[in-house]
């Protein structure tokens, strides 16, 4: 570890710490209550409450497949970015060589270069796992939706706890997505480290300050706190589903 200089540490110490501590907030701290992130929970959690009203659930399958294939897509590009990693450990005398010739600090050695291309491959391998787990989650959450009941073939309480179910297995699979995502925004501040580890430094604040923006002033956020969603409580003992009135989920 003799190759890294003391700035370098101290850069990749405060990209670790800018990395961790992001998804600390957003995923544990009292402040998750007030993220985008936690509001759309809320509105995963509804959405399986709609869904068990519904007469027609085709609507509800042709989301969940989007979702999946979304995640499915993210895990590739994630895999091809590893393949890109061990491409440029191949090629890493030649890149030097250039970069030298063009006078652009990219690594004062051989060994600085593939500790730095490493660590960009284990972030992409990181984000690989999370995408992965949660196409997994995804397909779990779309089975049971496919087993909850419809309406008059059991009883109200039981069609509720099963959409229950399934909405909070879609929450869990949305927060492995969401850290995923945040694994490959961090791996461009990653970036930064070629350049040296000041500018390392800065790019992991810009996207950090870029994240905190969405969580909580994006106008994504306000979009969907201002948002009112109906309550559905069954309208009698049949089993039917109305909407008994308006209120905002996300001020409680």
């Amino acid at each position: 570890m003799h190759v890294l200089s003391p700035l370098d540490l101290a850069a990749a110490a405060w990209f670790l710490i800018a990395w961790f501590g992001f998804n600390v907030l957003i995923d544990i701290s009292p402040l998750r209550k007030k993220t985008l992130s936690n509001a759309m929970d809320d509105y995963r959690r509804g959405w399986m409450m709609t869904m068990c009203g519904r007469d027609v659930r085709i609507m509800d399958t042709a989301v969940m497949s989007g979702l999946q294939q979304g995640t499915a897509f993210f895990a590739s590009t994630a895999l091809l970015a590893i393949g890109g990693g061990f491409a440029l450990l191949d090629a890493t005398e030649r890149i030097l060589q250039v970069a030298g010739d063009l006078s652009i600090p990219v690594a004062d050695s051989r060994a600085l270069w593939e500790i730095k291309v490493l660590g960009l491959m284990s972030i992409f391998a990181y984000s690989f796992f999370k995408f992965g787990w949660a196409y997994r989650l995804f397909n779990y959450a779309s089975i049971v939706m496919g087993a909850v009941p419809d309406k008059g073939s059991a009883t109200p309480e039981a069609i509720r706890t099963m959409a229950a179910q399934a909405g909070e297995l879609n929450v869990l699979a949305g927060r492995h997505f969401n850290r995923g995502q945040r694994a490959l925004f961090f791996a461009i501040g990653f970036l930064g480290w070629f350049a040296g580890p000041l500018v390392f430094a800065a790019t992991t604040l810009a996207v950090l300050l870029v994240l905190l923006r969405r969580q909580f002033a994006s106008k994504a956020r306000l979009a969907v706190l201002s948002g009112q969603y109906p309550n559905l409580e069954p309208s009698d003992k049949s089993g039917e589903y109305t909407a008994t009135g308006s209120s905002n989920p996300f001020t409680r």
